[in-house]
């Protein structure tokens, strides 16, 4: 079985990614990754090659500044790097998400168990959102609790954007990828850069989203704190040094103001612990 992983990233210091976390943290894990490096302001590129390893193969690709179609830009960018793999899988990690080294053996023997079985085309993680700081995790309707982050490269799959794929078992239809648990968690880490960092990212990005920078400015404070879950577990060893220091839970403005968005994510939350649901 060879496994491969890929990822895409830009600007991955000014914009407050712990990339070069990211990818240490998956390397034990696979037989090569390909990281697509996209046009840069910052050190990005020499970070990647500074780590060292002859498993990381480095492409470096132009993004079309022109084009608005939502998340199309990321899908491509997305696709570049997982068409170059070789790999029996396809371990797609984004620059923000690091997994924890207890968990390897688990995903690989997910990997080993599902790799014959034409059922399973893609493998999935539970997913922690920390948020604000390094003990604050966010569980909410709003935020993916389980996606799929590893895919066969044996069959015929896209990303419309940077987020999920779609199957084409036909010229003209797609769906989701039919998939397993890897009984694993995903650490995402990026809504615990800072608010400067993360403002700069929205500014920078927003035009490949189709959407204006300048709305909802992020602060960490105004947020729904029944959401905030305090965090009892241990941080990836691969991240540990760069998160900031922390020592409570996040704090919420007391005279914040709920949205109606918010006020639905209550309810939803009360309908899942009384009938066991995940909505």
């Amino acid at each position: 079985m060879k496994v491969s992983a890929f990822t895409f990233i830009r600007n991955g210091e000014i914009l407050g990614y712990p990339y070069i976390a990211s990818i240490k943290s998956v390397l034990p894990l696979v037989d090569e990754f390909v990281i697509n490096v996209g046009p840069s302001e910052d050190d990005t590129l020499k970070n990647i090659q500074a780590i060292g390893s002859d498993k990381i193969r480095i492409i470096e690709s132009p993004w079309n500044e022109n084009m608005q179609v939502s998340g199309y830009v990321y899908g491509q960018q997305k696709m570049i790097a997982q068409y170059s793999t070789t790999g029996d899988w396809a371990f797609y990690i984004e620059g923000d998400e690091v997994i924890h080294e207890n968990d390897i053996p688990k995903i690989h023997s997910a990997m080993e168990k599902y790799l014959h079985d034409d059922r399973v085309e893609a493998l999935t993680f539970d997913y922690l959102h920390f948020y604000g700081n390094k003990n604050t995790y966010i569980w909410s309707p709003s935020f993916y609790r389980r996606e799929a982050r590893i895919i066969k490269n044996s069959i015929r799959s896209y990303a419309p954007d940077g987020l999920f794929w779609v199957v084409l078992k036909s010229n003209k239809k797609g769906r989701y990828p039919y998939a397993a648990h890897t009984g694993a968690t995903m650490y995402h880490y990026g809504w615990v850069r800072s608010e400067e960092q993360h403002n700069l990212k929205v500014k920078k990005v927003s035009k490949y989203w189709n959407s204006t920078a300048t709305q909802n400015k992020i602060d960490y404070t105004q947020a729904d704190a029944k959401t905030f879950k305090l965090f009892t577990g241990s941080h990836p060893k691969a991240i540990q040094s760069w998160l900031p220091v922390a020592d409570a839970l996040q704090k919420s403005d007391p005279n914040y103001q709920l949205t109606k968005k918010d006020k639905r994510n209550r309810l939803l939350l009360k309908l899942e612990d009384i009938f066991g649901w995940e909505l």
